[in-house]
């Protein structure tokens, strides 16, 4: 199994609504990729710290797939539309790690 971790780093003034990605948004995932092999969503808000620093997130979506084919073909299909739906949350350019899950 794979996990598609899609985080999103802050940036000074960075806008993020918390509320439409883990209601819309993430609804707008398990649709799209749902039928497309996503295995399992969750989503993170990250919290502060207590430093004051910016942390290294605000934001992330896991998303489970068989293998990094099931994933790509997925993206294939509904990349276009889950990426366009990105300016209703936030003006945050989003970093993407695919990673083999061992546990």
């Amino acid at each position: 199994m794979i996990r598609v971790t899609v985080s999103y780093p802050p940036h000074e003034n960075c806008t993020f609504d918390h509320d439409y990605y883990q209601s819309a948004h993430a609804q707008l995932i398990r649709d799209r990729l749902g039928v497309q092999g996503l295995i399992k969503l969750e989503i993170d808000q990250t919290l502060p710290d207590g430093s004051g620093a910016l942390p290294a997130s605000v934001a992330a979506a896991h998303l489970f797939f068989a293998d990094v084919a099931s994933f790509q073909a997925a993206m294939a299909a509904a990349g276009q539309e889950l990426g366009d739906d990105r300016e209703n949350y936030t003006d945050i350019l989003p970093v993407v790690v695919v990673s083999h899950v061992i546990q």
